[in-house]
């Protein structure tokens, strides 16, 4: 049994140590100093139009992205109407932050978004608070490109075919992510 001034030292030791976690997170908050990239989101389009599974563009011109996967905090999930090409459309898109913010962006019926929607679904919201990893896996078809997902160093195995329901699945996958975001 304890007595009270082993417990009071406990709780001294432990109030330091939240002290000094804080100070640490405090310093991993800083900015990096010196020459580095805009903190601005950086946008990955996922398709396969510009011969490469996912690419930037930064004053017009496409720049392959040479990461073969992107590991982050998927922050948000959501459905937008943009403008591409001279017409309206409907994409997916998936704000992840890691060592800055990145939108991956994909149509919303391509099976990128697909594999995307159907493993978020898949996951739980605890799953969704760790960092999940992200990766254009391009398909036979040289118009496919399928997404596949990681939790850790475990492949999220999801599968849908032509009778998936994708409003539930979609419904799934954005509640998912309000939850993991205490939303």
């Amino acid at each position: 049994m304890q007595t009270i001034s082993e417990t009071a030292q406990l709780l001294a030791a432990l109030a330091q140590q939240n002290a000094l976690l804080s100070q640490i997170l405090d310093q991993l908050k800083q900015p990096k100093l010196g020459l580095v990239e805009t903190p601005s989101t950086l946008w990955i389009y996922a398709n396969r139009s510009n011969n490469c599974p996912w690419y930037t563009i930064r004053d017009g011109e496409v720049s392959p992205v040479q990461q073969s996967a992107l590991t982050g905090y998927l922050e948000e999930l959501k459905f937008e109407k943009v403008e591409r090409r001279g017409k309206e459309v409907i994409k997916l898109q998936a704000f992840i932050k890691g060592d800055r913010p990145y939108c991956v962006e994909s149509g919303y019926d391509s099976h990128f978004s697909k594999g995307l929607l159907s493993s978020v679904a898949l996951l739980t919201p605890q799953q969704l608070r760790m960092p999940i990893t992200i990766a254009p896996q391009p398909g036979s078809d040289e118009s496919v490109l399928f997404c596949r997902m990681f939790v850790g160093s475990e492949l999220v195995r999801s599968s849908y075919d032509e009778q998936s329901d994708w409003r539930a699945i979609s419904q799934s996958a954005l509640s998912n992510v309000k939850a993991a975001k205490g939303q």
